[in-house]
């Protein structure tokens, strides 16, 4: 097998465990390439993505274009002569003159089964529609985004209980396999292809604010899922008392609720020593890990103890 010379670009942790196999491997890890610096969190502090992190505890060389269309990026690249270009959770789309310049091409690993949820969220996405499955596919890059042929992917089962964030973590893993695979079967020869069906494509694009809030007009499963679809981040949220209060866990709700005769949606029905019992329009979502604006995590119940919640009182996300 050959030893392939391989410029990876990537940006959030999803790409580590690529990275970590790709560094392990008999293949050689030449540079990285993430996007510019940018500020983080409430303080607005610039920290390097953890790809930049990542590289820079391993010495190797890091690249950070403004623009991946600059001249001294292209020369940059051909200066190096990679025999491939990896990318994993980008964020950019290649030029289609960078795509040319690796003698095997570039090949990117997307946290989906495509040709479904092509974009910057999928798995954000996948979760909060409630989606049985989601996938990992390694496909050759194009200029159309996430439309390249599929060179591998597998399927991945969602469970009922599964947050983004637990999902997230299974791709990565099983994703940096698959792409290894991948790498591997190319520094052998040709690989087989397959073009995606473009009728069957699904998009899945970045989270909005408006994502973030929780309609109680919605049923108690969709409310579930958009829960556990922005957990660990950005969270989902409510309101009470005008303030927001993000909701981080509700009990799976049962199918077949009958609406709550009487009850607004967004009304407060019960109060436990850990839960949180608010009506939906087709029933009742029980809440169970809350946190209040400027307070730490805590479970619905010190939520109920400390704010002295009674049933009857509402929560709104307008």
């Amino acid at each position: 097998m050959n030893r392939l010379k391989i410029i990876f670009m990537g940006t959030p942790a999803f790409a580590l465990p690529s990275l970590d196999l790709l560094n392990l491997s008999s293949h050689r890890l030449e540079a990285v390439v993430v996007p510019p610096d940018r500020p983080f969190g409430r303080g607005g502090k610039v920290r390097p993505a953890p790809v930049k992190a990542w590289a820079l505890k391993q010495g190797l060389e890091i690249r950070q274009p403004g623009k991946l269309s600059e001249e001294s990026f292209t020369a940059w690249i051909e200066e190096k002569k990679p025999d491939l270009v990896v990318t994993a959770a980008f964020g950019k789309i290649l030029p289609p003159g960078l795509l040319k310049l690796p003698a095997l091409g570039a090949i990117n690993l997307h946290a989906s089964y495509l040709p479904a949820y092509r974009g910057a969220a999928p798995i954000h996405r996948a979760v909060i529609d409630g989606a049985e499955y989601s996938g990992v596919s390694v496909i050759e890059m194009s200029s159309d985004l996430d439309a390249g042929d599929i060179i591998m992917q597998e399927r991945e089962a969602i469970s009922p209980f599964d947050t983004t964030g637990m999902l997230h973590d299974r791709l990565a893993v099983r994703g940096a396999s698959l792409l290894m695979k991948v790498v591997d079967a190319l520094a052998q020869g040709p690989v087989k292809t397959i073009p995606q069906n473009q009728a069957l494509a699904t998009y899945a694009p970045p989270l909005t604010p408006e994502d973030e809030k929780l309609d109680w007009n919605c049923t108690a499963v969709e409310l579930y899922n958009r829960i556990r679809g922005l957990n660990p981040w950005p969270g989902a949220y409510t309101t009470f008392e005008g303030k927001r209060l993000k909701v981080w866990r509700a009990s799976r709700p049962e199918t077949g609720l009958s609406g709550e005769q009487g009850q607004a949606p967004g009304t407060i029905l019960a109060v436990g020593e850990a839960s949180l019992t608010v009506a939906t329009t087709d029933g009742a979502l029980t809440l169970l890990d809350l946190q209040p604006a400027g307070k730490k995590p805590m479970d619905a119940g010190s939520f109920c103890c400390g704010y002295r919640i009674e049933p009857g009182r509402r929560l709104n996300g307008e």
